[in-house]
């Protein structure tokens, strides 16, 4: 009797399996993700610049609508604005202060490149309408995010070389009244991500989901022991990094959070506090809602208080064991992670970190207690 045909041998699932692995590791690998587990690309080693490559200042706010607004972290933008020689990109969420106007409409006369994106959603700001006029009447162009879901980045890069970045709008309010954060880091390695970022807005207009995730250096090992690690939103998966980050926590979690509705933050840190990390926190009270994880993580027992400034706490922030600091315009919150344009930063500098607890000292004394 002739053989009948051979039947094909179906995988294995357990060889299914193996393949599905290796598949999501090479797709890990080429995006860089598996940095934290020293197998993915190497970071790249840059030099610091002489001098302090990355320094950061604090707004203090002043409640007194009668005291002159000027002297702020305004001051030190507008004096690198002012020594700008070729360059000078800004993307803000909402722009209002008329210190930078008059030195970008200074930086366009004298030869410099100007050139600016925003969120059309707060042209009905009588102060936004007023800045955004004089500048296009001077010849600065402006590209705007029309969508619904939020350009919500904060930075300006200037000659291609110093990134100003936090979670700081341009605006009055956000120099003088709120509290914020703002990092000036000279490193051009950086500067070149956030070009890359500010161009495919600007140039491209693509916003959100339909921009690129082509971060040139998305891992800085800088030449002192420091290293600094930047996301975009929604392109990447920020909240992955943030969460990973926050597992790697041994003793001490701090923040400061203007929105944070974010369930599998929230999570995380419930479980690290069952783990023993000590994990305090500071909300913005007129974000408290039903959406808003305080509720849920104070009655889980951390320590975690409403915020004392009569405007806004508008920081966001985690503080990891004294020596890594994730900021940047990222809210802890769902839009953050999939609509809104936003950045972030993870620094591993016990000095930086220093700096930053202090600040988290400050607005927690002044927190509200329960």
């Amino acid at each position: 009797m002739a053989p009948g045909p051979r039947s094909r041998r179906r995988p294995s699932p357990l060889y299914l399996l193996l393949f599905l692995l290796m598949a999501a590791i090479l797709y890990l690998y080429q995006s860089g993700r598996l940095n934290w587990l020293g197998i993915g690309p190497s970071p790249r080693l840059v030099t610091a610049p002489s001098g302090a490559w990355i320094q950061v200042a604090f707004t203090h706010p002043d409640f007194a609508d009668a005291a002159p607004h000027e002297g702020g972290v305004d001051a030190l933008v507008v004096a690198d604005i002012a020594a700008a020689q070729k360059s000078v990109d800004v993307a803000s969420f909402e722009f209002d202060l008329s210190s930078v106007t008059r030195a970008l409409i200074e930086a366009h006369q004298r030869g410099v490149r100007v050139r600016l994106v925003l969120d059309d959603g707060n042209l009905g700001d009588e102060g936004m309408a007023r800045a955004t006029e004089e500048m296009e009447a001077a010849g600065i162009p402006i590209a705007y995010d029309q969508r619904e879901a939020f350009m919500h980045d904060k930075f300006v890069v200037v000659d291609g070389r110093i990134l100003w970045v936090g979670s700081w709008n341009l605006t009055d309010n956000d120099t003088y009244r709120n509290n914020n954060n703002l990092l000036r880091i000279e490193l051009p390695q950086l500067a070149e991500n956030y070009t890359r970022e500010f161009e495919e807005m600007f140039v491209d207009r693509s916003f959100g989901p339909n921009s690129a995730a082509d971060t040139p250096f998305p891992l800085l090992q800088v030449s002192d022991g420091s290293s600094v690690e930047n996301h975009f939103a929604p392109e990447e998966d920020v909240r992955s990094a943030i969460v990973t980050r926050l597992r790697s926590a041994r003793e001490e979690i701090l923040f400061m959070a203007f929105s944070f509705t974010d369930d599998e933050i929230a999570r995380v840190l419930l479980e690290m506090a069952r783990e023993g990390v000590t994990v305090r926190g500071v909300f913005e009270k007129r974000q408290e809602s039903e959406y808003s994880r305080y509720s849920i993580l104070r009655q889980a027992g951390l320590d975690v208080r409403l915020d004392g400034n009569p405007r806004t706490m508008h920081h966001k922030v985690f503080v990891i064991d004294g020596q890594v600091v994730v900021t940047g315009s990222y809210n802890f919150t769902r839009n953050a992670a999939e609509d809104n344009d936003e950045n972030v930063l993870i620094v591993d500098d016990s000095g930086l970190a220093g700096a930053y607890q202090q600040e988290f000292d400050r607005v927690y004394q002044a927190a509200e207690q329960e």
